[in-house]
Parts: C-alpha cells; structure tokens; sequence
C-alpha cells in the first residue's frame, strides 16, 4: 500500500469541496436570519392541540394494568 491510494480522483475532490461550500452558505444564511420571538403578542391566533385517542387495545391493556384510561 503506497502513500497515495487513498486520495481519490480530482473531480470527487472538488464535488466533495462543492457539496461543503454549499452547506456552508446554507448555515451561513441561517446564521445571520433574526430568532422566532417568543413574544405571545406576535401569535395572536390559538393553535389547536391534537386529539389523543385511545384504541381498544391500548384501553384494554390500561384496564389490565388499573389505569383506567376513559
């Protein structure tokens, strides 16, 4: 095994370099972009929460076990 087999061929080099500069910019852009504020006037509308429902087995399962899920 000499030194050099590793090193791949010049053009998966430069697609590798390629692939990470556009990560890069991608972060880049990212970064500077401003935080969600975490004020509650600027989400004046109420989100629903999803509904859980319970099947018939997983109630079962709760009754065997005395949790008693209604």
């Amino acid at each position: 095994m000499t030194p050099y087999e590793e090193i791949q061929a010049p053009s998966d080099l430069r697609a590798d370099c390629e692939a990470v500069h556009r990560r890069l910019a991608q972060a880049e852009v990212r970064m500077v972009r401003p935080a969600p504020s975490i004020h509650f006037d600027e989400y004046p509308r109420e989100v629903r929460k999803r509904e859980i429902r319970i099947d018939e087995a997983a109630q079962r399962l709760a009754n065997a076990l005395e949790l008693h899920l209604d």
